[in-house]
């Protein structure tokens, strides 16, 4: 499916739910089960990204009402989203599961498509009234 505004705003608010409930897991459950506080702190990093970017996708959706920010911002929406999968959640399971090593490259991938997004939202301010 497309990434329209109403589609940034219900991703947006549903990655934001996500790290609401991953945070207080990892306030309260996470030391117990994994006793590593390395852990935990990959975790509340991940669980900090995907916060901030849910935000974002929230906001992109605000801000691409208009037709003629609707590409940018789904191209936009798209990176923030995918980014905000894949760097999270390549931390959050590298917490949990640390001999999943092969997803230690999944995580700049991540970065750099996050990075990517805050580009295309810096240039989709060049359309805002």
């Amino acid at each position: 499916p497309a990434m329209n505004a109403k589609r940034a705003v219900q991703a947006g608010s549903i990655l934001m739910a996500i790290a609401v409930i991953a945070g207080a897991f990892g306030a309260h459950a996470l030391q117990d089960l994994l006793g590593r506080h390395e852990s935990t702190d990959t975790w509340q990093t991940g669980v900090r990204y995907l916060a901030w970017h849910a935000l974002a996708l929230i906001l992109l959706g605000s801000l691409t009402l208009k037709p003629e920010r609707q590409h940018l911002g789904r191209i936009t929406g798209w990176l923030f989203a995918l980014g905000s999968l894949l760097f999270a959640g390549s931390l959050l399971l590298l917490a949990t599961q640390p001999s999943m090593k092969w997803l230690g490259p999944v995580t700049p991938i991540g970065g750099a498509l996050m990075i990517a997004g805050w580009v295309g939202f810096a240039r989709l301010a060049n359309k805002l009234d």
